[in-house]
């Protein structure tokens, strides 16, 4: 199955999830959706915005939609990919038969999705905006002016990043030493973990 993109080309010829990719594209392109590579993956937007994006993750390949905490889910077959995710919703498989069996359905999901895209419905991101620093984190930042200034600099979110890393930590030991170790990132502009 060939392509006009090399990028897309390789990502399809991977051996991991390779007939799960197939088939997911198969459906994604038969919804009218425009095929690119971004962030690695496989991603399908609509008049220049984001809907899916396949992932051929480890224990399985997903179909996952960038407003997927909008869709209606009768099926409940959406799953939230992390404990902090907003919007971002999968479905998940672990062999091509669960694909074909559910085509109708995931091309329903699809055609909701496409709608909302085309209808310019947001996702409330309130949560994102309403985080608690920890009182290390805070303290740190109102002791140097510098840091402050550079962790203010950063998008909101990779400060988001860096207020869930420390805090998740249970004890203040670990979560000031969270903050030592993330020092040279957030100084160098960077997200979490140098990217």
């Amino acid at each position: 199955m060939s392509t006009t993109s090399p990028k897309v080309d390789s990502l399809l010829n991977k051996p991991e999830w390779h007939e799960e990719r197939k088939a997911l594209r198969d459906i994604l392109l038969g919804c009218g959706l425009t095929e690119a590579v971004k962030w690695g993956k496989l991603c399908y937007s609509c008049q220049g915005g984001n809907v899916a994006l396949i992932f051929g993750l480890k224990h399985y390949c997903a179909l996952g939609f960038f407003k997927g905490s909008l869709l209606n889910d009768p099926q409940r077959l959406l799953v939230a990919p992390g404990e902090h995710s907003q919007a971002m919703r999968q479905i998940r498989f672990t062999q091509v038969r669960d694909i074909t069996e559910r085509a109708g359905t995931l091309k329903a999901y699809l055609l909701e999705a496409i709608e909302l895209e085309k209808a310019g419905a947001k996702v409330d991101f309130s949560e994102k905006r309403e985080l608690t620093y920890p009182e290390e984190l805070r303290s740190a930042l109102e002791r140097d002016p510098v840091l402050k200034a550079a962790f203010e600099a950063l998008t909101p979110g990779r400060q988001r990043g860096y207020i869930l890393h420390v805090g998740g930590a249970k004890h203040s030991s670990t979560r000031s030493s969270r903050i030592e170790k993330c020092l040279p990132d957030i100084l160098a502009g960077k997200g979490l973990n140098g990217r």
